[in-house]
């Protein structure tokens, strides 16, 4: 297995991973989107993606963006996305683009990555309180869909 930086020329290995991420959040497939949703973030470098690739195979992904902690006044990263082709799971795949993101994330001097997920995604927490995130417990998060 290899982890790398993905490029424009990646988008589209990415965004078969991306397309089946959606559709684990329960979205409908969009393979054409996905793609030109990927190509529009390398393209304008509006975030940071790591592609894990066994014998050129793609086998996940995880997607960083830019953010700022205004208290910390420092740069920060939301680790949006992180997804493992299922038959690729528990083979350390998760951990190694995690371990890429804050090889990353130190190289920039952030001051910290900040993940979501949902409630039910037991097998993810427990991954990432492994590798040492903490479940925020003093902050609520608000959501205004428009």
């Amino acid at each position: 297995m290899t982890v790398k930086e993905a490029t424009l020329a990646d988008a589209a290995a990415v965004a078969g991973l991306f397309d089946a991420y959606r559709i684990y959040y329960e979205q409908s497939s969009d393979p054409a989107g996905a793609e030109a949703f990927i190509a529009d973030r390398l393209r304008n470098r509006e975030s940071v993606i790591y592609l894990a690739q066994d014998q050129g195979r793609p086998i996940g992904f995880t997607q960083l963006y830019p953010f700022f902690t205004s208290v910390g006044m420092k740069r920060a990263w939301v680790l949006n996305d992180l997804y493992v082709s299922e038959e690729y799971r528990n083979r350390g795949v998760g951990r190694a683009l995690i371990a890429a993101a804050q090889d990353f994330a130190r190289s920039t001097s952030a001051k910290w990555i900040m993940l979501q997920t949902y409630t039910s995604n037991v097998n993810a927490q427990a991954l990432y309180e492994k590798l040492g995130f903490e479940k925020d417990t003093g902050s609520y998060y608000y959501y205004l869909s428009l």
